[in-house]
């Protein structure tokens, strides 16, 4: 790969895919809140889907904020009581239960998505796309493990860190941590950083809409009929 390439790929691509993901969720939320929904498809089949909902959403929950915390923690913050390498078995560890379980929930919404006639119909060209994206996505994630069990220290885990906080934060030389790093590395960053990108135009967006606010508001009171 030239340096050009990887400099495109790993430096800009992902301000690239940053700035859609900020502007084209804003311009969706103003223009076109009618189609800011989840697009439940549970009334049209159940079953079984509550089994994969759960499967999917606990493990990509877990995933994500795994990836943020892990990623964008300077090694500064946990070294004196963390070495790199046993951050990176916990994180081989934890990741690989819940990507098996976000794979399981997620290969089974696919399938469905794929083969049940009243979803499929109902479903749009994204719909499916984002699905198998993120089934490839957490696939490639598992496959990690394979090539991070033969190098425990944890280098190419602070390689990754270093290059996650050089672009959140805005330095320069971005693309350079990642050079040497293997392929499977290398695929699953650009393949996370294409859903950011689509993010906007699927029904991901509604994940802006976390319903937290129901955590802190008061309970309702509701009496039966006389």
């Amino acid at each position: 790969m030239s340096h050009f390439l990887h400099t495109l790929l790993f430096g800009i691509y992902p301000y690239l895919a940053g700035t859609i993901f900020l502007i084209g969720s804003l311009l969706r939320f103003d223009h076109g809140q009618y189609t800011w929904k989840a697009g439940s498809s549970q009334m049209l089949s159940s079953r079984r889907m509550r089994l994969a909902s759960n499967l999917f959403h606990i493990g990509i929950l877990v995933i994500f904020f795994g990836h943020l915390v892990g990623l964008l923690t300077p090694h500064w913050v946990y070294a004196p009581f963390m070495s790199a390498g046993t951050k990176q078995v916990i994180a081989i560890l934890v990741g690989g239960i819940a990507g098996i379980m976000c794979l399981i929930g997620g290969a089974m919404l696919a399938y469905r998505r794929l083969t049940n006639a009243r979803v499929k119909a109902s479903s749009s060209f994204m719909d499916t796309a984002i699905i198998l994206l993120l089934v490839i996505q957490v696939t490639l994630g598992l496959l990690t493990i394979i090539p991070a069990l033969n190098h425990l220290d944890g280098g190419v885990m602070l390689a990754l860190a270093h290059w996650a906080q050089a672009i959140v934060f805005f330095q320069g030389g971005a693309a350079d941590h990642l050079i040497g790093i293997g392929l499977i590395y290398k695929l699953h960053i650009l393949v996370g950083l294409t859903i950011v990108l689509l993010f906007p135009f699927t029904r991901l967006v509604h994940v802006w809409s976390a319903p937290l606010g129901y955590l802190t508001r008061r309970y309702q009171i509701v009496r039966r009929r006389a």
